[in-house]
């Protein structure tokens, strides 16, 4: 009976959360620069192209980006839960395993050489971004596994270390190339909701939530590791398949993500760790959670992008690293009072 109650007040939860998305990516999708009547969205698109500019700047727009904000948001919070969980480090983040470096080195290649040929209607940024993000998390892998035998702490030194040596070669190209190829480069590194056809959104999103449904099935035998090897091991947990498993699928939806959008950071960090705070450490309710209301702060955070410097936009990585600091220091903080209270 105690875990049919877990079960209802788990899908109580989420449906409350969905809710709130679909009115934020509604309210969003009608918030920007140029003001829309939703009655003349309601018109549809009308008898000549380009007849109702309300319609179109809504459906062909706006309600794209915000898909792809909800996409990214939902990745990299999830991703984040993962690596803290299965890391057992409060700091990891989706870019833990050198995800970040590799994806902005396969995208600058990708600028400063002119390469003008995609893939499924990708650019050649996203296609390189993609490709550098999982050969960087493969390389870590191998020199972690060789290292340790795929314990954590030298797959996380692989991390640190194949992160310094790829941002390395970034400034080095940054540094030889021409000034629009750098200008592109850093716009790229600092994240954008740049316009993207639908099979690119689709791909993106079917992508995206396969990943998220196998770590979703893995969150049992993620809760049992979170308590400690040994005790995982003693319920019959593979620890080493499990840890495997989540962090190649974590990486893959953060590799995707961040070839539709570029590196945008503090989602996977203060997201997963405002929903452990208020729903607890349940990685049944963690993950879900985490990536409905890292989708909602991301779908926030490009809207105020959109609209803060009108009609320029600013970069949406800027916004997150604004409003995501401080609200990290102040997680951190409370977090860190709590647990001096426990210890008295």
């Amino acid at each position: 009976m105690r875990e049919l109650l877990t079960k209802k007040q788990l899908l109580t939860n989420m449906a409350v959360a969905s809710v709130v998305l679909l009115c934020a990516m509604l309210a969003c999708s009608l918030i920007g620069s140029q003001q829309i009547s939703v009655l003349n969205v309601l018109k549809g698109p009308g008898v000549t192209a380009g007849a109702n500019p309300d319609y179109e700047i809504f459906v062909r727009i706006r309600v794209p980006r915000v898909c792809l904000a909800v996409i990214v948001g939902a990745a990299l919070a999830c991703a984040g839960a993962v690596f803290q969980g299965m890391l057992r480090n409060p700091l990891a983040d989706p870019y833990i395993l050198g995800v970040s470096s590799g994806a902005g080195l396969g995208a600058m290649i990708a600028i400063v050489l002119g390469i003008g040929a995609g893939f499924l209607g990708l650019s050649s940024q996203s296609v390189l971004a993609f490709c550098g993000a999982m050969g960087s998390v493969w390389l870590v892998w191998l020199v972690g596994r060789f290292a340790g035998m795929g314990q954590i702490t030298p797959l996380l030194l692989a991390g640190v270390v194949v992160n310094a040596f790829l941002s390395a070669i970034i400034m080095f190209i940054t540094a030889v190339a021409r000034s629009q190829d750098v200008l592109a480069s850093v716009l790229w590194l600092m994240g954008n909701m740049t316009e993207q056809s639908a099979i690119v959104l689709w791909l993106g999103a079917t992508l995206i939530a396969a990943g998220i449904i196998l770590l979703v099935r893995l969150t049992p035998q993620m809760n049992a590791i979170s308590f400690g090897e040994e005790e995982a091991i003693a319920l019959g947990v593979n620890t080493r398949r499990v840890r495997f498993l989540t962090f190649v699928v974590s990486a893959f939806i953060t590799a995707v993500a961040v070839s539709l959008s570029g590196l945008i950071g503090f989602v996977g960090l203060i997201v997963p760790h405002a929903v452990r705070l208020v729903f607890g450490p349940d990685h049944r309710q963690l993950l879900p959670m985490s990536c409905v209301v890292g989708a909602v702060f991301l779908l926030i955070a490009d809207t105020i992008a959109r609209v803060i410097v009108a009609p320029a936009q600013l970069p949406v990585g800027v916004v997150t690293a604004i409003a995501g600091g401080p609200f990290f220091l102040f997680l951190l903080c409370r977090y860190t009072r709590k647990v001096s209270l426990l210890n008295k």
